[in-house]
């Protein structure tokens, strides 16, 4: 039933672009970084990407994979490697329940990390809480996936990032009102426009949604009913391409200056100056939910000497990647804490639920999981501006203003991570 239209996959093509380094990163350093193989029983943990037309979600758990290999290089968890097991789900929630109930029960995971599959994500939740196993996420992009209590991602999805943009449109740009152009998928575009609508209300200002369906895209349409709306600022709540075809149909209207253009995280990724050229310097503002890619932060510079040395050809080097070489970072550093023959999932799970106050150069904000309904630790990023060919920082790490993010606050405070 979820993937009924089979355009509501379009919603999650975000960040899925490859990125490569033009110098070769330091000898990457892993877990407990010995230098020696682990050999003891295998500690068996999952993941569950969705790869297949019209969308490659797999950046995360490529990015995990990686960084496990050179954690087995590295003395594993106190001697034990992990043994990683991914399975892909091709977009199908048939197929996603099914992938989900043999690694959770018939492969007995301890956990899953790097999750990239919003199907799986929607389908599966009830199975992860009655199961007792947490799935370190990713890549998540809906509500279900924030709002469920055995899935925590390391990376913020639309809403977070996008009231973000509009946080940064409306204080530094001047904007009073802004159309929200999204899918018509409740748990997507109509979620994330609807509280960029709150956002702006508490504000003082004003905000359009305008959603697509996603099986039908007229993206000249949609240009000229922002147009008759008489916003001033045009926030593409949308994957990547469609996102860039809006850029060109407002390029060929001459439009760059007759809005104000800003974006969530989809349209950071390494391909997209090529696409844009000279007319969108210093037009087009993109909120992102970690550290820029060629940062000379640690995890960053970490994430790529993995990628480069315990990556495979065609892996993704994209949000999702940072974001999957995180959750693994995270994961195994809770690991070697644990005495390794009392590692079983009933441990993991409350280990999981026990991380409090990681921090990371890739993350704005402390990371934590805690026992609760819903998670949704990254919620402050930073905003980039197109010029000069590349993407350049404009504000560095800034939280977001949401009701949305009330029940998340408290959290914070009952773990002591903020007053």
């Amino acid at each position: 039933m979820f993937m009924r239209n089979m355009g509501l996959a379009l919603i999650l093509a975000m960040g899925l672009i490859s990125y490569s380094q033009g110098v070769m990163a330091a000898e990457p350093e892993c877990g407990a970084n010995t230098g020696q193989k682990a050999t003891g029983e295998p500690i068996v943990v999952g993941g569950i990407n969705g790869n297949a037309p019209p969308g490659d979600f797999s950046g995360g758990t490529d990015a995990a994979a990686a960084y496990f290999r050179c954690v087995n290089d590295n003395g594993g968890i106190n001697g034990r490697p992990i043994k990683y097991i991914v399975e892909n789900d091709q977009w199908n929630p048939e197929l996603a329940a099914q992938v989900a109930t043999k690694l959770v029960k018939d492969d007995g995971v301890v956990a899953l990390v790097g999750n990239g599959s919003v199907v799986s994500m929607a389908v599966n939740a009830k199975l992860y809480k009655d199961e007792d196993v947490m799935a370190m996420a990713s890549a998540c992009a809906i509500s279900d996936c924030y709002e469920n209590s055995n899935i925590v991602s390391t990376n913020q999805g639309p809403l977070p990032s996008g009231v973000g943009a509009l946080k940064f449109a409306v204080e530094e740009l001047g904007t009073e009102h802004a159309a929200c152009i999204g899918f018509n998928i409740p748990n997507n575009g109509g979620w994330a426009c609807d509280w960029a609508g709150k956002y702006m209300e508490s504000v003082g200002k004003k905000s359009t949604a305008l959603l697509m369906d996603p099986s039908a895209v007229d993206l000249n349409s949609v240009y000229l009913q922002a147009l008759a709306e008489g916003v001033d600022t045009i926030m593409l709540m949308l994957p990547a391409g469609p996102a860039l075809g809006i850029l060109k149909v407002a390029e060929e209207q001459d439009g760059g200056d007759t809005f104000k253009w800003i974006s969530p995280t989809p349209l950071y990724d390494p391909t997209v100056p090529e696409a844009l050229g000279d007319y969108w310097n210093n037009k087009l503002y993109v909120n992102i939910e970690l550290g820029p890619f060629n940062s000379d932060g640690p995890d960053n510079q970490n994430w790529i000497a993995v990628m480069d040395k315990y990556g495979e050809d065609g892996d993704r080097r994209d949000t999702f990647s940072q974001s999957g070489y995180l959750s693994a970072k995270f994961f195994v550093d809770t690991l070697l804490k644990m005495d390794p023959a009392e590692i079983n999932r009933t441990n993991v799970t409350k280990a999981i639920k026990g991380i409090s106050g990681l921090t990371s150069d890739l993350l704005c904000g402390p990371y934590y999981v805690g026992d609760f309904d819903r998670h949704m630790p990254n919620h402050a990023g930073r905003m980039v501006v197109y010029a000069d060919n590349e993407f350049k920082v404009v504000r560095d790490c800034y939280d977001i203003e949401s009701s949305y993010l009330d029940s998340i606050r408290q959290q914070e405070r009952q773990l002591k991570l903020i007053q």
